[in-house]
């Protein structure tokens, strides 16, 4: 059993050209870029109360996730196997890409009550799973790990969106927000190595901008898709595609300056996420792209 859990040799016997094409597309759907796409294409064409769930749902996959990394300091497997370079120095278990599937397509599925929606849910959530095993990132331990932790969000998620969190929404905009930021110093305290949580930091500032732009646009905006879908894909289109190519290149450019990486990504992540609910909005409005 041990073997059969952390031997990912037999993977390698079927190795294509073709297959391994596929499945970097498919590994795709768990990195930042697609996440930067996905979510303010969702938030601004979709269902924005939808989207702010899922992102919560996400956002809180992906520290938990992290913390156990580092809590289990887990090793990836052999370098010689690996295909997709990404993985830094991180460790491997829980796999993150599983967790964060399981959670967010199923998620989902459950919100769109539909059966397509839940075999589609589950496809994805088997490929990515795979797809890391394919690529040599992650044995079979990290990604089952990672997929039972990301379904087991799912109970979490639906108490936390219930009306026993009823009086959170009742809190004034500026103490939500601060919670939210709260989570910060109290990661630096608990985080299981010295390094701290790296970038994973920035995902409490993001939220914290998503959520403060929510809270205005719910009392000011009220912002609605452009009853035109061209017009409102087009301004989307522009949008996410400024927010997923812009992020490397200013915390680039910011790190150049001298400011340390992970402070970086902490101020660009939470500019970020007030630009999806907040900022992008006025514009598209100004511009006569938002209803």
């Amino acid at each position: 059993m041990d073997n059969w859990l952390h031997d990912i040799s037999w993977a390698h016997a079927f190795h294509s050209e073709g297959l391994t094409d596929f499945f970097k597309i498919v590994t795709e759907l768990g990195y930042t870029t697609f996440f930067m796409l996905f979510l303010p294409l969702g938030y601004w064409l979709w269902d924005k109360a939808m989207f702010t769930r899922l992102t919560v749902i996400i956002m809180l996959t992906a520290i938990v996730n992290a913390f156990l990394k580092d809590f289990f300091q887990d090793p990836r497997p052999a370098v010689e196997w690996a295909i997709d370079p990404r993985t830094s120095d991180s460790f491997g278990m829980p796999s993150g890409h599983a967790q964060v599937a399981a959670a967010m397509w199923l998620w989902l599925a459950w919100e769109l009550k539909r059966s397509w929606a839940w075999a589609a849910a589950i496809i994805i959530v088997v490929l990515v799973g795979l797809s890391r095993i394919y690529l040599g990132v992650h044995d079979v331990e990290d990604v089952l790990s990672g997929t039972a932790l990301g379904i087991a969000t799912l109970p979490v998620a639906a108490i936390l969106f219930s009306s026993l969190f009823s009086p959170w929404h009742q809190l004034p905009g500026i103490v939500q927000v601060s919670i939210i930021l709260s989570a910060l110093p109290v990661l630096l305290l608990v985080w299981p190595v010295e390094q701290g949580p790296r970038g994973t930091a920035a995902i409490v500032t993001f939220m914290a901008g998503w959520w403060a732009g929510v809270l205005y646009d719910r009392k000011r905006l009220e912002f609605k898709r452009h009853p035109n879908w061209i017009i409102a894909l087009v301004g989307a289109v522009i949008g996410a595609g400024l927010v997923a190519a812009g992020l490397p290149i200013a915390i680039k450019a910011l790190v150049e300056a001298g400011v340390p990486s992970m402070w970086a990504q902490v101020g660009m992540l939470g500019l970020i996420g007030l630009f999806i609910t907040l900022i992008a909005p006025i514009i598209f409005r100004k511009l006569r792209m938002a209803g």
